[in-house]
């Protein structure tokens, strides 16, 4: 560490690696959300420091030159976010300035990650105060004119270093360009869709109500590669990796009023305990979980869609 209290950008690097792996153990490898309280044990060479503030979208610790972590805040369904961070047309997130003013501190702190190329941490609310937290994330550009900042959330796109999407140079192949972004997508809006439906489920499986959150999914009700296909809530339904599996495959169906229903065959197939315990006592029975808010329920509109593609598949 220099003299003057500030990180060397040796050191700066170290605590960014430091802070992550303890976040990939906190977290199960981004199974877990996070509270704030949570957040608020780690420690760096035996003295606490914070990875983000609890107000501040843009967080720069006084000891680093450059930005640590970025927030998006929870905002409650029907509300609007102050900043909208979204998806520009190339396929990568775009996180906003704070304010107008290029030369905000906070602003500056972010630039500074950006040339530096260093890695940051980015909470995402899923209820007030617990947070999904990705990581690790990397500013690849500056958008001054719309104010923000362009957003890569890991480091598999940097490995077409010979075509970046913002500058002028050799393209990627449209292939490879088009998987890149899908991934890049993927990996912000899967584990945030876990852990909001994992909360409003308490962690149990909709249909049998296992409460083993490593052996459970977050099931899209319509895929989300449908237009329809949203990573919300009301999208979703916590599944055991059985009833998960025999969703997808149209084993099983749901109805729009919540019941179970097995595709016809099954009920008249005999293979073993699985098959009996498993899938076919269900048939008939009401979703033993849903989410304590109403406003969470599962989608009549979205599961009447889904239960009609079963019943095509039966």
């Amino acid at each position: 560490m220099a003299s003057s209290g500030q990180f060397s950008f040796d050191d700066e690097l170290r605590l960014r690696q430091e802070a992550m792996r303890w976040l990939a153990v906190r977290t199960h490898d981004g199974l877990h959300a996070l509270h704030n309280d949570e957040i608020a044990d780690f420690s760096f060479e035996g003295a606490p420091l914070r990875l983000k503030d609890r107000q501040r979208g843009i967080w720069k610790p006084r000891q680093l030159q450059a930005a640590l972590s970025i927030m998006t805040a929870y905002t409650p369904p029907g509300k609007e976010r102050p900043y909208e961070d979204a998806e520009g047309a190339d396929g990568h997130l775009r996180y906003k300035w704070r304010g107008d003013d290029p030369m905000h501190a906070d602003n500056r702190a972010l630039r500074r990650a950006c040339e530096a190329g260093l890695p940051l941490m980015w909470f995402i609310g899923i209820q007030p105060s617990v947070y999904q937290v990705l990581f690790p994330v990397y500013l690849m550009g500056e958008e001054k004119a719309e104010k923000q900042f362009v957003v890569l959330i890991d480091d598999a796109q940097r490995v077409f270093e010979d075509a970046p999407i913002l500058y002028d140079g050799p393209s990627l192949d449209q292939i490879q360009k088009r998987y890149a972004q899908r991934m890049a997508r993927q990996r912000l809006h899967q584990p945030v869709f876990r852990s909001m439906v994992m909360r409003a489920y308490d962690e149990h499986c909709a249909i049998c109500a296992l409460h083993h959150v490593e052996l459970l999914d977050a099931a899209h009700i319509v895929p989300d590669s449908h237009e329809q296909g949203i990573a919300a809530v009301t999208n979703g339904i916590a599944l055991c990796k059985i009833h998960h599996s025999a969703y997808d495959k149209h084993f099983l169906g749901i109805r729009p009023d919540y019941v179970v229903e097995i595709r016809a065959d099954l009920l008249l197939e005999k293979d073993g305990p699985m098959l009996r315990h498993g899938l076919q006592e269900f048939h008939g029975e009401v979703l033993r979980v849903r989410p304590e808010r109403r406003n969470e329920w599962p989608s009549v509109e979205l599961l009447e869609k889904s239960y009609d593609a079963f019943r095509k598949a039966a």
